[in-house]
């Protein structure tokens, strides 16, 4: 089969391409540098045309037309998975509104429930097999383009070839539609300096991490200065098993940290499900036999992780109350970012033998009046999410130290917890403790 052919054939502008979207229906677009561009914006020139068109994306890093274009929502509804920061002003705007999930069961959501009436998705261009590669976003495009009505690709010319486990391809015997054009280089996820605090809670999480041993990181600040100090420690032949990929490991890799030598699964291989950062991360990932993309719900199964040996979960958090609930994705009903996988990581670390979940945080913030609020709560009240249940809650990091939360009772708990908060607000918190039953009574103020 001459695949160059059926490619001519397929390929149609981006304002021809979108005049397949009739009213009603749902539209999927992709996540993270996957996102595209040129299809939304000929989308969005149809708002006057169209009526009731759903969107779904996530971690969007650039301007939505679609949104933008259309700010009254009187055509498109966009909706997240994950936001990014761009995302969560929609979010502050009601432009943008969340769907709740876990990672690890996103792809079944598309297989067994949800409508995708056209997909629109960026990928690499096409090798001389007829194959397209999702290059750095695998996560759940595959999921995504079985449940589809129709497929429409947006050929990126920036998009690396990414090398991948399983499901990280379509042929163009598959595909209804291609669209090409000049993008811009691929958007990136600035990388936020390091704290202080941010490094004492790194320098706290170092001794508890083996040589050998398997990492995941989460993403901003302080997972990538964990990445930072682990390059800049004895540690030696780390492994790596990540949803999303960032710069930090990018300079474990250049310090000679990550080997992947000694993976009980994929040995030599680092295995991610998406990529986002720098342009050097993207260098990195295009084309490297070291690294395998696989799909959230192989990367983020518990099933899997357990298979690992020192399995290393490192995530943030927003705050955390006396009872061990962990919110990650609200701060009141204010939406953040999203769930992700920190359950997953969570519940996976502590499968896996010598395995160890860390939920982090500074202990205070201030507010934008300049007021020094705590993040560890007497309890939430205020519509906070709960991402991380109580009875999934292990590790939890401060400035101030390291607790175990796993099998304590709630009185043992509050002591705990309390140990890692500000100084300034632990009077106030035993109090909060005494009132709510949860302070032994020898302790009792």
């Amino acid at each position: 089969m001459n695949f160059a052919e059926e490619y001519k054939r397929k390929l149609k502008t981006p304002e021809e391409a979108v005049k397949l979207v009739k009213d009603g229906d749902w539209v999927d677009y992709s996540v993270g540098i996957g996102f595209p561009v040129l299809l939304d914006a000929a989308l969005a020139k149809r708002k006057d045309e169209l009526r009731d068109i759903k969107i779904r994306g996530s971690l969007a890093m650039q301007p939505i037309q679609a949104v933008e274009q259309d700010r009254e929502r009187r055509t498109f509804t966009y909706n997240s998975w994950h936001c990014s920061g761009y995302e969560r002003k929609l979010c502050d705007e009601g432009l943008c509104n969340y769907i709740p999930m876990i990672f690890r069961n996103m792809a079944s959501y598309y297989r067994r429930y949800l409508t995708v009436n056209v997909a629109m998705i960026s990928v690499a261009p096409m090798d001389n097999k007829g194959f397209f590669n999702f290059s750095m976003v695998n996560c759940t495009t595959r999921a995504i383009l079985d449940a589809a009505d129709l497929i429409i690709l947006e050929v990126n010319e920036h998009m690396p070839h990414v090398y991948g486990g399983q499901e990280d391809c379509i042929h163009i015997s598959e595909v209804d539609v291609v669209v090409e054009g000049e993008h811009k280089p691929l958007a990136q996820l600035p990388v936020p300096p390091a704290t202080e605090i941010d490094e004492k809670i790194a320098s706290l999480l170092l001794p508890h991490i083996p040589d050998g041993a398997t990492i995941q990181l989460g993403i901003g600040g302080m997972p990538n200065s964990v990445g930072k100090l682990m390059a800049e420690s004895d540690l030696k032949d780390l492994g790596m098993h990540t949803e999303l990929l960032s710069d930090g490991f990018v300079d474990l890799y250049e310090a000679g940290k990550l080997t992947n030598s000694r993976k009980t699964l994929h040995r030599g291989k680092g295995v991610f499900g998406i990529a986002l950062g720098s342009q050097r991360l993207y260098d990195w990932v295009g084309e490297n036999q070291g690294l395998l993309s696989f799909p959230m719900d192989y990367v983020n199964q518990p099933s899997v992780m357990a298979q690992m040996e020192n399995m290393i979960s490192i995530n943030n958090c927003i705050a955390i109350d006396l009872y061990g609930q962990v919110s990650s994705e609200s701060a009141g009903t204010r939406h953040i970012s999203g769930t992700g996988g920190q359950l997953d990581f969570s519940t996976g670390a502590y499968d896996a033998p010598g395995g160890k979940g860390f939920i982090c945080m500074t202990s205070s913030y201030r507010d934008k009046a300049g007021n020094l609020k705590s993040r560890i709560l007497p309890k939430f009240t205020e519509g906070d999410i709960i991402t991380t249940p109580r009875t999934q809650a292990f590790y939890i990091v401060t400035e101030y130290g390291i607790v175990n939360l796993a099998g304590r009772s709630t009185w043992e708990r509050a002591e705990l917890l309390i140990s890692l908060a500000h100084p300034d607000f632990r009077d106030e918190l035993i109090a909060a403790a005494d009132k709510q039953k949860i302070w032994r009574n020898s302790n009792r103020i």
